[in-house]
């Protein structure tokens, strides 16, 4: 390695069956006295919130609720929740759910120490003061918001997912509770465990690969080639549950330190414009990928193959390295991730967008981390195949 590196994550890290418990102990510590608890409805109907409500009670911390974030987090859903903060003068953010109202608490706490527009935010280290501390629980294993730097937000106003990278906004207290991800169900499973896997495999080949983040990489691919399946079969399977978990977290990790590459630069575009869920995208972009990329590096690919549990004994390096190819698309089958046509969006209107994707995912900076460099035409042929 001849560069100089950094490395962050949370303060505190909770992982296991039944961490959740500890709830109390870590906010008491954080020395705070009113929690606004971002979620969504569907925690609440599964009783996540209050899980959360009877922790925090039992800990005589006060809360507000706040469950408006029914889908992928926008700018309308932050501001309202911001409201809410500052009226109920709450003093720290605790948000329970999958990315979505992990993401929105993010972008809640910049407005609430910097002020502006959220739009005022979008790009690297724009944010200029820490946000209030954050308690995040993922109750899915795919996005690893609660251990990363990022959150990304959808301008309402011009279709486009807004992807703000800043230090100060990465979670004072991660708790990955596996037991929270026993009622997943298979689609959901599917497209979180392939977006860590994209997160994994994204930071192990990226431009920004560094030695401590290629070790949490490799494994958080060993543990999503093992176990994913298993979890997409049977959601009760706690083990397969817990091990996606933690491949999840370490994939986070890996990608808060080392960054993503062009499948994220490529799924944002599809999801501001057609709605798509962030995990659905990545996961049907991950094929095509690793086709167009595993040629720049043959090396890493081979490894890649190898924690997927490939036999490349006696392969030449681009022999084995097309080894993960193929083994990343057989999971992508397995698990019936679907195409853009099969998710019922016209090819005319697909083609239309086509132009403007390819140019916001270049924007995005994403792709300049790619070993593989893509023009806007080679970007738009990649989101062709996948239709």
């Amino acid at each position: 390695m001849l560069r100089k590196t950094e490395f962050r994550m949370p303060g505190t890290l909770l992982q296991g069956p039944g961490c959740l418990e500890d709830l109390g102990r870590e906010v008491g510590k954080l020395g705070c006295k009113k929690a606004l608890i971002v979620s969504d409805e569907i925690m609440k109907k599964v009783g996540y919130v209050q899980r959360v409500e009877t922790l925090l009670k039992g800990a005589e911390i006060d809360y507000v609720v706040f469950t408006d974030v029914p889908g992928e987090p926008k700018d309308t859903y932050v501001e309202a929740g911001l409201k809410i903060y500052r009226e109920e003068k709450c003093d720290f953010l605790l948000a329970i759910g999958g990315g979505s109202p992990i993401d929105t608490a993010k972008a809640i706490g910049i407005l609430h120490t910097n002020g502006g527009s959220i739009t005022d935010y979008m790009g690297a280290e724009k944010v200029k003061k820490p946000i209030p501390p954050l308690v995040a629980i993922p109750t899915t294993a795919g996005t690893g918001s609660e251990v990363t730097r990022f959150t990304i937000i959808t301008d309402t106003k011009n279709d486009v997912k807004m992807l703000i990278n800043s230090s100060f906004i990465i979670p004072t207290v991660a708790i990955a509770d596996p037991t929270l991800t026993l009622s997943v169900p298979p689609k959901t499973t599917a497209a979180t465990g392939l977006d860590a896997f994209c997160h994994a495999v994204e930071a192990y080949v990226s431009k920004k690969e560094q030695p401590t983040t290629d070790l949490l990489a490799l494994e958080a691919i060993r543990l999503i080639s093992q176990n994913l399946r298993r979890a997409w079969c049977n959601g009760e399977d706690l083990e397969a549950r817990s091990n996606m978990m933690r491949a999840a977290t370490l994939a986070g990790i890996a990608f808060n330190n080392s960054s993503v590459t062009l499948i994220h630069g490529m799924s944002r575009p599809i999801g501001a414009v057609f709605h798509v869920a962030h995990g659905v995208s990545n996961a049907l972009l991950l094929s095509v990928w690793a086709e167009f990329t595993y040629i720049a590096k043959p090396e890493k690919f081979a490894k890649v193959a190898e924690a997927m549990g490939e036999n490349i004994e006696g392969l030449s390096v681009l022999d084995a390295a097309w080894e993960a190819v193929e083994a990343i698309s057989r999971l992508c089958e397995d698990v019936e991730i679907p195409s853009i046509k099969e998710m019922g969006i016209s090819k005319e209107d697909y083609e239309r967008a086509l132009p403007k994707m390819a140019h916001d995912a270049i924007a995005s900076g994403s792709p300049a981390n790619n070993p593989r460099s893509a023009t806007e035409e080679q970007i738009i042929e990649l989101y062709r195949k996948v239709y």
